[in-house]
């Protein structure tokens, strides 16, 4: 990791949750982390909380499903941080609701972020790394376990769908990328106990509490991983699943 040190990390998302565990992990491994979040004081708050490294974590106010509001966000990276290394697109949400009686509104929100915030971000970042072509730059999707075996969960409506296309967005992205530095890797968990899970009825913290589940801090050390390899090694796929894990 020593040749991350002092490089720029973009971790979407990273108020909260998995984001939020990325955002401190990559921070102890000395990068300079931008977290990208709409609540931002939580993103300060986290960086209050990194004895000796709280300068290494900037909150920049983010909505991922803005074009306006993600270009203004890495221009202010561009001319006040310099050039980015790694983006993780960590930013996602879920909307309960089904295909049969749901929203158009809800089904849209969740595609809004999930998947068009995810292709602004990477777009933005993409173009920067490429600025500086001789270097080493990794693209990260946090994408899901859903995306591959869909769960028999009431209220999933549109979410493993939206998960789904992040796989085939980062095939694309790395046929567009071909003969550059730049890697792109997709690590998949399966439950992950976060405020997003806890946020869903099905998910009771006494549900979850009898479940075999990850913490985030789990799919951070798979970005460590990620990131700990040598230039020329691709790690194209993670799957992390708790131990127990039946679906």
């Amino acid at each position: 990791m020593e040749r991350w040190n002092g490089k720029v990390a973009v971790v979407t998302g990273a108020s909260a949750g998995i984001g939020a565990a990325i955002a401190r992990n990559l921070v102890k491994q000395g990068m300079i982390v931008a977290g990208f979040a709409r609540r931002v004081e939580k993103i300060k708050e986290i960086a209050d909380c990194l004895k000796d490294s709280s300068d290494k974590l900037h909150a920049v106010e983010c909505d991922v499903t803005k074009e306006e509001s993600v270009t203004v966000a890495f221009a202010w990276i561009k001319n006040n941080l310099g050039p980015i290394s790694v983006l993780v697109n960590s930013a996602g949400i879920i909307k309960e609701s089904s295909l049969i009686d749901g929203t158009l509104e809800d089904w849209r929100s969740v595609f809004d972020v999930n998947v068009l915030g995810l292709c602004l971000c990477t777009r933005e970042a993409v173009r920067m790394m490429r600025e500086t072509a001789d270097e080493d730059a990794i693209v990260i999707h946090v994408n899901s376990l859903a995306a591959e075996r869909v769960p028999s969960v009431p209220g999933f409506s549109v979410y493993p769908a939206s998960k789904r296309a992040i796989t085939g967005l980062a095939m694309t992205l790395r046929h567009e990328l071909a003969g550059t530095r730049i890697r792109v890797t997709n690590i998949s968990p399966g439950l992950v106990a976060t405020e997003f899970m806890a946020s869903y009825s099905v998910f009771s913290p006494e549900t979850m509490a009898a479940m075999p589940v990850l913490n985030p801090d789990d799919v951070a050390a798979a970005v460590i991983y990620v990131l700990s390899n040598p230039p020329h090694v691709l790690i194209q796929d993670v799957v992390l699943r708790p131990l127990g894990e039946s679906w």
